[in-house]
């Protein structure tokens, strides 16, 4: 059974780490390319932010009764196949963790620039991520 305060917390994390991501580089591109405070501290909430989505989609498939997938992107196809996300969310969110892979392995240096394009017109997407899960759950928010 799917533990609705649990994902609500997640969801309530995710909010919080974009906020403080959005924050760091509202100032512009130029003064975030100049901050390595600020550079850190939005590259590790959007690291945070995509985990708490990862997590979400884990307690749902183990809620549903799923065995361990073998990687993190089954999870989110897992949901697809039982009609929790639609296609068009799956790849981006497949998307966003070939992002946090970047980040949290450090496969090289993240491109600053797109880690700013990704704050700001991208950090969107794990809130449909929220939304279109609770619709589809219904869980009201």
């Amino acid at each position: 059974m799917v533990d609705t305060d649990l994902l609500l917390l997640k969801a309530g994390n995710v909010r919080k780490h974009l906020k403080r991501a959005r924050e760091k580089c509202d100032p512009g591109l130029a003064e975030f390319l100049s901050n390595p405070d600020h550079q850190d501290i939005v590259c590790f909430n959007l690291q945070m932010a995509i985990q708490n989505c990862i997590d979400m989609a884990a307690h749902v498939m183990s809620a549903e009764g799923s065995s361990v997938p073998g990687g993190v992107n089954e999870m989110f196809y897992f949901l697809e196949e039982n009609g929790l996300l639609p296609t068009d969310l799956v790849e981006t969110m497949v998307k966003a963790v070939g992002f946090r892979n970047l980040l949290v392995h450090e496969y090289g240096k993240p491109d600053l620039k797109e880690v700013f394009e990704i704050t700001h017109h991208h950090s969107n997407d794990l809130e449909h991520f929220i939304l279109s899960l609770f619709e589809r759950l219904g869980i009201a928010v």
